[in-house]
């Protein structure tokens, strides 16, 4: 787990830490704050300006050492660029950009002064409070297994532990970042959960992070194997027979709906399985490492359902994961195995690596049956198809509905999670059916992202609006950005909980 960043929110007339971050819109152009700081120096940002043609462009940065008359260290300046253009995501990014910066040279405590107007509809406190979740965003990292600290060179690129945000309402900034700290928690806990080694996290320890959730108020319930056999998940249940490590369904549920207690909750699915071997099926040896990482469409949900609570969500939501270990022995499940799954409909197992999708089928019939859903959206590290179609910078959406497609794709463009929509079609419904029973679990070596989404929708009702997430590119060893440089992203926490705000909040 990332070491802990301190962010606390102090007025402009409090002196700067020794290294201090000021803004600069685009033409060089400095707040008050920003400007004194620099009388002070006697010009030290100006001169360093013009020597290094830095022109205030958006996430740019110039360091000045030193600078004279002052009791600065070190003086960053970071580029806004043009403040009547900037968003919300612009300020997010720009925090992560500011941590970078940082972060580059050693240190514990850091000021960064906000005091440059944006435009109208973002106010000078909610820039502020942006910019703090993309420093806490960018300052995590996944070193509880490192029993050396410090890097060979002796310098703790990670040493930062406080950082201080000037700005000339310090408390309303502070509420506005409220919010967003509980969404950077909820990315957060979601990455930890994906970094985590299997041996560590097997499915009963995936299941049980969820009870953390409870101090938050959610109410939680796990279901073993017993109470999953008595629902008749042999679906599920099929893909862990074959570990020595028994499988779970952990259900999460937070009414937050003020005063409509009884409406009906949307739900997010997710795929959990802790490792993935491929099981009979094996996949080869070469990055097989990185399968602890197979249940990062479960992991965004349990981090989304801790963003929602913590923030209280004025939203009924459900979250449920299937945790489960895909592993080969005598009690594996086999390709030419048929199974019933929890809606009665059968599968024959073509390739015993095709898990997620039979995870996925019986926790998505239990979530419509026990809350009959508004809407259901399920995230899953499903096909290795999606990245040689998308590569590492989108996630495939498969959509039965194309207001919530809509709904989903503004929220995407909003937090820069890229997502683009596959096709749903008969033709890769057709390819699904079976000789031996109702359905086979492959569709063959063509379409392979599109015909796992067609699978999954055979057991979804028809009057329950759907989203397929497809996450395999993104969820981990994804591309690295402003904002994330760990192994396991915490995809899809911030895109959901937009997409819950904006459409279901308001």
């Amino acid at each position: 787990m990332s070491d802990r960043l301190d962010i606390s929110f102090a007025a402009l007339n409090t002196d700067p830490e020794a290294v201090c971050v000021i803004l600069a819109a685009e033409g060089l152009e400095l707040g008050p704050k920003a400007k004194d700081i620099d009388n002070k120096a006697g010009g030290s940002v100006m001169k360093a300006a013009g020597a290094a043609d830095f022109k205030g462009k958006l996430k740019s940065t110039l360091e000045v050492l030193a600078p004279s008359k002052t009791s600065i260290d070190r003086l960053c300046v970071t580029g806004l660029g043009k403040t009547t253009a900037l968003t919300e995501q612009n300020c997010v990014e720009l925090g992560g950009v500011i941590m970078g910066a940082v972060q580059a040279r050693k240190g514990a405590v850091a000021s960064v002064v906000v005091d440059i107007e944006g435009p109208e509809d973002l106010k000078v406190e909610q820039i502020a409070a942006a910019i703090a979740q993309g420093a806490m965003l960018r300052h995590y990292t996944f070193k509880k297994y490192h029993t050396k600290k410090n890097s060979e060179d002796g310098n703790d690129k990670n040493g930062l532990k406080k950082l201080v945000i000037h700005v000339a309402h310090p408390e309303k900034a502070k509420a506005a970042f409220a919010p967003l700290k509980a969404i950077a928690n909820g990315v957060n806990l979601a990455r930890d959960l994906v970094n985590e080694p299997a041996n560590v996290l097997g499915p009963v320890e995936l299941a049980e992070k969820t009870k953390a959730l409870e101090k938050l108020g959610v109410e939680v319930q796990i279901f073993d194997v017993k109470a999953m056999e008595k629902l008749k998940m042999g679906s599920l249940l099929c893909v862990g027979q074959g570990s020595e490590r028994p499988s779970r369904m952990a259900v999460m549920v937070w009414n937050g709906a003020k005063g409509k207690k009884a409406s009906k909750p949307l739900c997010f699915v997710g795929k959990g399985v802790i490792f993935d071997t491929g099981g009979i099926s094996i996949k080869a040896a070469a990055g097989m490492e990185d399968m602890k990482g197979d249940m990062g469409g479960a992991a965004a949900v349990v981090g989304l359902m801790h963003a929602l609570a913590e923030r209280k969500a004025n939203v009924n939501a459900v979250g449920l994961i299937g945790c489960v270990e895909n592993m080969p022995s005598g009690s594996a499940v086999r390709p030419g195995d048929i199974v019933a799954s929890m809606s009665g409909q059968t599968i024959e197992v073509i390739n015993t690596d095709a898990e997620g999708r039979l995870v996925l089928a019986d926790v998505l019939w239990y979530a419509q049956e026990t809350f009959k859903p508004k809407l259901i959206i399920d995230l899953a590290t499903l096909t290795g198809a999606i990245m040689i179609a998308l590569g590492k910078e989108y996630a495939g959406m498969f959509a039965s509905d194309d207001e919530l497609a809509d709904q989903l794709s503004v929220a995407s463009k909003a937090t820069s999670e890229k997502i683009w929509r596959m096709p749903l079609d008969k033709a890769f419904d057709k390819m699904m059916d079976s000789k031996n029973a109702d359905m086979k679990n492959t569709g063959g070596r063509w379409g392979g992202s599109c015909t796992a989404a067609a699978f999954l929708q055979r057991f979804i009702k028809d009057n329950t609006p759907w989203v397929h997430l497809d996450v395999a590119g993104t969820a981990m060893d994804g591309a690295k950005n402003d904002i994330n440089t760990s192994w396991g992203a915490g995809w899809g926490v911030r895109l959901l909980d937009k997409f819950v705000a904006e459409f279901h909040e308001k």
